[in-house]
């Protein structure tokens, strides 16, 4: 045999093993892609099939529940009350124009801390006629709690088209502790 004869032989036989091992790397190349797309397809679909039923389910309670929120994050509101401060300390939240006539109820969170909690909070609603009416919160303690006001509460408005803004007042003979501090947030108009 002459050399290029030896060079050839052993060029087939390396090809030929390699591409017998590229066949079979190919087989099972194609049964993991097979497998791996049937799996995909399977937790596509598993998931398609969980958020549209979690939608439809929540699609009632979203339409029922129309929300109009009033603050963006928790507010911060320290009061004290002993002398020679003056005996109320009211913040305000203005409202933009809204009709409020198609709410039904006055949504808040609110919580005291440990310098202090105040036990009761007046609740103030006040229209562009100055109309305003109140409603007392009790039992505001240390751990954050919801409340939910029908509007129906606040008798002495009359025009709810055109409210002005929400008050919350600390008043030195309702208070447990007079001085502390107060956060409230979620504070929104729900139906």
């Amino acid at each position: 045999m002459t050399r290029d004869e030896i060079y050839d032989h052993l060029a087939q036989v390396y090809l030929g093993k390699r591409s017998k091992a590229e066949t079979k790397i190919k087989k099972q190349f194609s049964a993991w892609l097979v497998i791996n797309i049937g799996i995909a397809g399977i937790i596509l679909a598993s998931t398609f099939y969980g958020l549209s039923a979690f939608l439809a389910g929540k699609r009632d309670a979203l339409q029922s529940s129309v929300i109009y929120a009033l603050n963006n994050g928790p507010i911060r509101i320290r009061y004290n009350l002993e002398a020679p401060y003056p005996p109320v300390k009211a913040f305000s939240l203005s409202i933009p124009e809204i009709d409020a006539a198609k709410y039904d109820r006055l949504n808040f969170a609110i919580r005291g801390f440990s310098e202090g909690r105040p036990g009761i909070v007046k609740v103030v609603i006040r229209n562009q006629k100055n109309e305003t009416a109140s409603y007392f919160v009790q039992g505001v303690e240390l751990e954050w709690q919801k409340f939910s006001i029908p509007l129906k509460d606040f008798t002495q408005i009359t025009d709810w088209s055109t409210l002005k803004d929400v008050t919350f007042v600390f008043e030195s003979w309702n208070v447990v502790n007079t001085k502390g501090v107060v956060l409230i947030d979620d504070v929104s108009f729900s139906s």
